[in-house]
């Protein structure tokens, strides 16, 4: 099912068609383990608010160390994305199933399950980034100093001590480290709608390895690979090109400064705008400690198999980028033509960035509801510049339209990552007991 389509400047040429909305059915995604996660509420204004201390198992200690990850994978980021997503999901993963043995009810459940959270993540963390140990260490003394002593305290450590170690090995040589996901790609020859390396710089392709990485949940990469991008010759086609010719270039006359704002906006990584945003959903959750672990390791493993996906249709129709197809193509030929902003060294079709917010799109819609209140982005690509937000498929829309307004994507390329996005988030959501309870 498609997702909404955005909202945008008038294009020269033909009109185009607006696909339906997506069905809002959330019970029917859902495993039978996650069938009560996340409920929204509107007590978090935004995704820097302060949480105030909360009962056992109410799901703050996983906002702490929501933290935690965040500051550890900023500190020690790997140059690829998929990498990072990959030390989210894992650490997750682990959090979610320990915090799923917890026996019993009451208070001690709850301490169980907050324990077996803070060190579940913890010990991920430390193998993976042992440079922040330290930290870890403090944070994860901290956690425990919060905990009532006792067999549920012990019992939740050991449990999260146990699942991370079972994670981590079942993930080990996944192809998703930056040597396997940058495997040389070998440039075929040049031809009208082939990908060819891009200016500025002209750099060799990457990400080409991403399609032959392990996903967490999907079969195999190309298990929801998309049908042909537009031929050459089509109407489409030629409407696309005429879109980002007109307001994607450096010097456009037609890109209004609200559109110049939104590519400046979401030019930045996938992951790192959107670590605040699933904050937010986690942050007004009424959900439990379990409920809020599984949110997140259903959310990063979505997102890696989407990139994986994303890198098998990418490089199975191999799609030259508008600066190429401007500068070269036989339509409207104008070698001086340049984008706003550079064009990633990869093909066109389809926008990972708009598989991204498809994917998380599909995942936040089910459990934390589509519409919330207000919150705030900010983005390291547009300085002083904060956003207001009140659901996701609003980032999505954003998404779509900025790489349009930056030059680098044909509008084609967006809503067919959008769509793709969407179709493996869904499926992680139907499959998400299979993750959670370790059968994989």
């Amino acid at each position: 099912m498609p997702l909404p389509r955005p909202s945008h400047a008038p294009v020269p040429g033909p009109a185009r068609r607006t696909p339906p909305r997506p069905s809002r059915t959330r019970p029917a995604l859902l495993a039978a383990g996650c069938a009560a996660l996340l409920a929204l509420t509107a007590a978090v204004p935004s995704a820097a608010a302060p949480v105030r201390p909360a009962p056992a198992g109410t799901g703050a200690v996983v906002l702490d160390w929501y933290d935690v990850t965040a500051r550890t994978v900023a500190a020690t980021a790997a140059p690829t994305q998929i990498t990072n997503s990959r030390t989210w999901a894992v650490g997750w993963i682990a959090a979610a199933r320990a915090a799923r043995e917890a026996p019993g009810g009451g208070p001690s459940r709850g301490r169980f399950q907050d324990a077996a959270v803070a060190s579940a993540v913890h010990d991920v963390l430390a193998a993976l980034a042992p440079s922040r140990k330290n930290d870890l260490d403090t944070a994860l003394a901290a956690t425990l100093a919060g905990i009532p002593d006792g067999p549920a305290e012990d019992r939740g450590v050991a449990a999260g001590a146990r699942q991370a170690r079972a994670v981590l090995a079942a993930r080990a040589g996944d192809g998703l480290d930056p040597a396997s996901s940058n495997t040389p790609f070998p440039v075929p020859p040049a031809a009208p709608g082939i990908w060819q390396p891009t200016p500025d710089g002209y750099a060799p392709a990457i990400q080409y390895g991403n399609r032959l990485a392990r996903p967490f949940l999907l079969e195999r990469a190309d298990q929801f690979r998309l049908g042909p991008p537009p031929a050459l010759d089509s109407d489409r086609y030629r409407a696309d090109l005429e879109e980002v010719r007109a307001y994607g270039a450096a010097d456009s006359a037609v890109r209004s400064p609200q559109q110049t704002e939104t590519a400046n906006f979401w030019y930045s990584g996938s992951l790192t705008l959107y670590t605040d945003a699933l904050r937010v959903a986690v942050a007004r959750s009424h959900g439990s400690t379990a409920d809020r672990a599984a949110l997140l390791a259903l959310f990063h493993a979505a997102s890696v198999d989407t990139q994986i996906a994303t890198s098998d249709s990418k490089y199975t129709y191999v799609r030259w980028r508008p600066v190429t197809a401007i500068r070269t193509g036989s339509i409207g030929t104008d070698p001086a033509w340049r984008p706003l902003h550079n064009t990633p060294a990869h093909p066109d079709y389809p926008s990972g960035h708009a598989t991204y917010a498809g994917a998380a799109q599909a995942v936040l819609d089910a459990l934390a509801g589509p519409v919330t209140e207000p919150f705030d982005l900010t983005s390291p690509t547009a300085p002083g510049v904060r956003r207001a937000y009140t659901g996701w498929d609003q980032l999505t829309r954003d998404n779509v339209d900025a790489r349009v307004y930056s030059g680098i994507h044909s509008r084609t390329a967006d809503e067919a990552g959008a769509r793709l996005g969407e179709t493996v988030g869904r499926y992680a959501l139907r499959h998400a007991d299979r993750l959670l309870s370790g059968r994989l």
